[in-house]
């Protein structure tokens, strides 16, 4: 199914992800030519039918560019400092007086991540029993997280790195960073997402759900895959409570909805130019090409261009967004898997994401889960 002008070029790419091993996907572009939409694969498995158009998603990580410009437009109202120690603010966690509201939001805090990290010598340490956990997640997958007990079990791990000296994706900045919010407006994070980006764009497919275990129909169904006792199991986990990951990745939306938002964003409509700039300006991560600013990756593509980003997944569901500078031309995506503890599909998904933004973009550019 498409709509718009015919772009076989776009039907192939996605067919063949869907191909490569996800249950089904569906894609959005919006560009000089118009917008184009199409899906593949299937909405659920066993079943022929495709997935919904417009879909609701889980859409992972792309929660945190939400949550960044939420923050960032705190910042723009005066009521928080982009280089004021976190600590002044959440004063309650004993947070290392270096650190400050911008390093939160370009992972460069040193805080451990609380969904799982490494040592210096590659040694993996488990953090709270997330996806990586296998069946553990999934029999745990309704228990509620209060955000301030993420925290407190992150920093009971060491620093990763003294702060502002590296860089490291850590769920634990973002989660930290709902929490400022709502210390510094007295409201629920949901509300103030309400207040100051949902309701202002319209996006009525977008929610950020908190505890609530429920997606909103139409959707696409999320599974995950586990061995016990030798057999392969496979269960259906569109219903989950996303507390573990928090304003980190809880959120949900739609290929429409994220068009509009990221579009509104890199196109100014959001912050004020000089912080959409910070927002904009990169970072060293070690990923070829990649730098990140606050709450975005910047990409630099093959023919020289730079295209704004976040991608996520999140159990069986997974999300893209795209946007070149000033907002002309977006590429978003929802994705349906079967996941794994192994993240057997992280591969795939970075190859998904490389291969979309060559055909949109014109080169470069991995995802990060």
């Amino acid at each position: 199914m498409n709509t718009g002008q015919e772009r076989p070029e776009l039907q192939q790419a996605i067919q063949e992800i869907v191909d490569s091993g996800f249950t089904g996907m569906t894609l959005r572009v919006h560009d000089e030519r118009g917008e184009w939409v199409g899906s593949a694969g299937v909405r659920k498995l066993g079943e022929s039918a495709k997935p919904p158009i417009d879909g609701h998603v889980r859409i992972g990580s792309n929660a945190k560019t939400f949550t960044a410009t939420l923050v960032l437009q705190l910042v723009a109202e005066g009521k928080i400092g982009l280089d004021t120690p976190a600590h002044d603010y959440l004063p309650e966690f004993g947070l290392d007086r270096r650190i400050t509201v911008r390093m939160l939001l370009r992972h460069t805090s040193g805080i451990f991540n609380i969904t799982g990290d490494f040592d210096p010598d590659g040694t993996y340490v488990p953090g709270i029993p997330a996806t990586t956990a296998g069946k553990e997640w999934v029999d745990n997958r309704f228990h509620s997280y209060p955000p301030q007990e993420l925290v407190r079990l992150a920093l009971a791990k060491p620093a990763r790195f003294e702060p502002g000296t590296g860089w490291r994706y850590a769920n634990t900045n973002y989660v930290l960073a709902r929490l400022l919010i709502e210390k510094v407006t007295g409201r629920a994070y949901s509300e103030e997402m309400r207040r100051l980006i949902l309701g202002p764009l319209g996006l009525t497919g977008t929610v950020a759900p908190t505890t609530e275990t429920e997606i909103p129909e139409p959707h696409a169904l999320a599974y995950f895959r586990y061995e016990e006792a030798g057999e392969q199991k496979t269960v259906d986990v569109t219903r989950q409570n996303p507390s573990w990951i928090s304003s980190a990745g809880d959120m949900i939306s739609t290929t429409q909805d994220l068009h509009t938002f990221i579009s509104a964003l890199a196109g100014g409509r959001l912050l004020p130019s000089p912080l959409l700039a910070e927002m904009c300006t990169p970072y060293p991560t070690g990923i070829p090409n990649m730098g990140y600013g606050l709450g975005v990756f910047v990409v630099n593509t093959d023919d020289g261009g730079t295209v704004i980003t976040h991608n996520g997944g999140m159990a069986g569901h997974g999300a893209l967004m795209y946007s070149t500078p000033g907002g002309g031309r977006t590429l978003t995506a929802s994705l349906n898997y079967v996941d794994d503890a192994a993240l057997s599909m992280g591969e795939a998904f970075q190859s998904a994401t490389q291969r979309l933004v060559e055909e949109v973009f014109g080169g470069g550019g991995r995802g990060v889960r």
